[in-house]
């Protein structure tokens, strides 16, 4: 009966070379796939290949508000056009205030009357149209529309927002120079946005008015 083999140096070998035993079999990594040392793993799990990460915030995506949500082709509307709509619409407004202040007694009363009626009138004629159909008359007239900071029309309480500086008309003697100085911020604050949002629309939450021509 044979046996087998002693480990050590066979027959026929160098024996002053070492001798090493052999790995019994299995399955073993590939080389070059051992951990490397410090043991820092990252946890399981599905990551994205390598650059795909999501681009930093810039002037018209996601962190602006409503600078990600233009129409196709759409382009902001112009310092000139708004306040051009803002003048046609500001018309509409001061002739039935109007009407109302000629029914109204002369004198500090009558002063007051057409400041609240100016005020409320104008308040409630922007944010009912801009709310239901995204458009004054004056911004139909000329071709723009506001959008909501989500886009499509601005809901009742952004619209609120972005014209609640007309309520100032109701200060007895100053409401018209501090709603004068009010356009005057909001004029600066659009000509200094790329997304032409003025003041009144950052404090709405991100809405915009664009060109639909």
């Amino acid at each position: 009966m044979s046996e087998n083999p002693p480990n050590g140096p066979q027959y026929g070998s160098d024996p002053n070379q070492p001798q090493y035993p052999q790995n019994p079999a299995g399955n073993y990594p590939p080389q070059g796939s051992y951990p490397p040392p410090g043991g820092n793993y990252p946890p399981p799990g599905n990551y994205p290949p390598p650059g795909n990460y999501p681009p930093p915030p810039t002037a018209g995506n996601a962190a602006y508000g409503a600078g990600s949500h233009l129409p196709g082709g759409a382009q902001p509307g112009s310092l000139g056009l708004r306040f051009g709509a803002r003048f046609i619409d500001g018309i509409i407004v001061s002739i039935v205030a109007f009407i109302i202040y000629a029914l109204a007694p002369s004198g500090f009363i009558g002063n007051f009357i057409l400041g609240l009626a100016s005020a409320v009138l104008g308040f409630a004629y922007f944010v009912f149209l801009e709310s239901s159909r995204g458009q004054t008359l004056g911004k139909q007239i000329l071709g723009l529309r506001t959008l909501g900071a989500a886009g499509g029309n601005p809901t009742q309480a952004e619209a609120a927002k972005r014209n609640a500086f007309l309520l100032l008309n109701i200060v007895p003697l100053l409401g018209s120079f501090l709603v004068l100085i009010a356009y005057i911020v909001i004029a600066v604050t659009i000509n200094s946005s790329p997304t032409k949002q003025g003041k009144h629309d950052e404090l709405a939450g991100g809405t915009q008015v664009i060109s639909t021509k």
